[in-house]
């Protein structure tokens, strides 16, 4: 049997050098004429131990990690292409650690299947959600998906099935599924990793989104700085049309639905669903008025689904297992299972699929292993640039969309930013009023003008002038920018700042400078 040998192309282990790491397994396979297939599998999400390369042998795949372009000659030496032992040498990758204890059901197949390998997709389990969903009807897919429980995983938690309802019993010509593929926020790559991993799964998503609400095109709005999953994207719509996933009859059904990629200019509104429309549209990225909802008016001023990755990838697992399965993991109203981004300034970065209700202090200390620095953390940012900072006072939180809301915060696309006791809270503040100010679209007055202020005040507060006075006067600039902005930039830009403000105050009340020379 040749032996089949699997490392990543994945973006995050490409930045780590695993195209040297490839390079050199192919040039030592050349030199000692040895006949292997070379799989460029995507990522498991343990960056820390990438690039890891695994190697299918008798008794199972073994991983080795993280692997230098030097290791290779010793790895071929050790006989690695038969599980043999090395000081890279991991075992099994389901039983490392940090792998072992998740619980995958989106990225199941992420980083163990071929990407663009359709047949691979079907051998473990996919396709099977969209054979179920053929041979249904709209409303008892849109019943399935609704009481499994799945929200929104792009931030906003909405209901997903009470979105296609909206959508399936509104009548028009022509209906659209808008897949959000526009993730920019800080410590965030899950989207990312699906797209290039494993993207017949949000293909799949997808389609049955399109039969559950009768809309027969999609779309995929990538952002620009992600190169390597626009392109495995579209040879992955390809393959799916040319064996009859996508097309006018989807797996031989009288089902129609067919998709495109649409790759983003980079602004990171158009991650806000209406301005993603409009860029979709041709137009500049500007955040639309509501009423109208894009589930009546959307693309083109037609009724739209517009879902995150996350979203519709998990929609095929639904439709294979049941919505009791799904259900039946998490807590409150928060079910099925999360993608947790683990970044920043932390021991064991990756991507953590788990169900909701683990603590965020169990996240960062036990499965992130605290800071990478070995010095205390002092706060972890939850939900992107615009997400609030919690302190370890707050690490019982569980990880729960109403739980991070009783205590001033939000879950996001669950990417977690680490920050040592080295951080300036204010600095971090002044960040996410200058952030908002450079993203701004520039249609509301609030997001335009009091992200700018705000720079501003919070600049005059670093000099030490008049500092309570400018922190009363940021506290109401927040106040104006969360309840008087059109859209969630400007209106979640005060969830850092108060936060920063209200659990380091020390950070906001600095030094005068004579004080300090004394």
């Amino acid at each position: 049997m040749i032996p089949r040998i699997y490392i990543p192309g994945d973006s995050g282990a490409l930045a780590l050098g695993a195209e040297k790491v490839a390079k050199a397994v192919r040039a030592e396979l050349a030199e000692r004429g040895i006949e292997a297939k070379i799989v460029r599998n995507g990522s498991r999400g343990a960056y820390f131990l990438e690039p890891m390369v695994e190697v299918a042998t008798a008794t199972g795949r073994v991983a080795y990690g993280p692997v230098k372009p030097s290791d290779v000659k010793s790895l071929f030496d050790c006989g690695f292409l038969t599980g043999g032992h090395h000081k890279r040498w991991l075992g099994a990758p389901d039983k490392i650690p940090f792998l072992a204890r998740q619980t995958r059901l989106t990225f199941a197949r992420c980083g163990v299947t071929d990407p663009l390998s359709l047949d691979h997709y079907k051998a473990h389990g996919g396709l099977n959600g969209l054979q179920n969903a053929v041979a249904m009807t709209p409303s008892d897919i849109v019943k399935q998906v609704t009481e499994s429980g799945l929200r929104g995983r792009g931030g906003a938690g909405f209901p997903t099935g009470i979105k296609w309802k909206t959508v399936l019993d509104t009548s028009a010509d022509r209906k659209y599924i808008v897949c959000n593929a526009d993730e920019g926020d800080s410590g965030t790559f899950a989207d990312r990793m699906i797209m290039e991993g494993d993207p017949f799964v949000l293909i799949e998503g997808m389609a049955i989104a399109g039969i559950a609400t009768g809309a027969t095109k999609g779309f995929i709005y990538i952002r620009s700085e992600y190169p390597h999953a626009v392109a495995v994207m579209q040879k992955a719509v390809e393959i799916a049309r040319r064996a009859g996933v996508l097309g006018v009859n989807v797996l031989g059904s009288p089902n129609s639905f067919d998709m495109e990629v649409r790759v983003g200019a980079g602004a990171y509104v158009c991650g806000e669903e209406t301005a993603l429309l409009d860029s979709l549209e041709g137009k500049r990225g500007q955040v639309r008025a509501k009423p109208p909802l894009p589930a009546h008016k959307g693309l083109f001023g037609k009724p739209t689904v517009i879902n995150n990755v996350i979203s519709l990838a998990s929609v095929p697992v639904i439709m294979d297992k049941g919505a009791a399965f799904y259900k039946d993991f998490g807590m409150g109203r928060s079910r099925g299972t999360i993608p947790i981004q683990i970044a920043g300034n932390v021991k064991y970065p990756g991507l953590y699929e788990a169900a909701f209700g683990m603590t965020l202090g169990e996240i960062v200390d036990d499965i992130g292993g605290g800071a990478a620095t070995g010095r205390p953390v002092k706060a972890v940012q939850v939900g992107g640039p615009l997400g609030a900072y919690f302190p370890r006072a707050l690490f019982d939180t569980p990880f729960d969309y109403e739980a991070f809301a009783a205590k001033d915060g939000l879950i996001g696309h669950a990417g977690i930013v680490v920050f040592d006791d080295s951080a300036d809270m204010l600095k971090q503040a002044r960040f996410a009023m200058e952030f908002c100010a450079i993203e701004s679209c520039g249609k509301c007055t609030p997001c335009r003008i009091g992200s700018t202020r705000g720079v501003e005040v919070l600049d005059r507060l670093a000099e030490n002038i008049e500092p309570e006075k400018q922190i009363a006067l940021v506290t109401d600039l927040c106040n104006t920018m969360k309840f008087g902005s059109l859209c969630a930039l400007g209106g979640f830009t005060p969830y850092p700042v108060m936060s920063a403000l209200n659990h380091f105050p020390d950070d906001f009340r600095p030094t005068p400078v004579a004080e300090a020379a004394e």
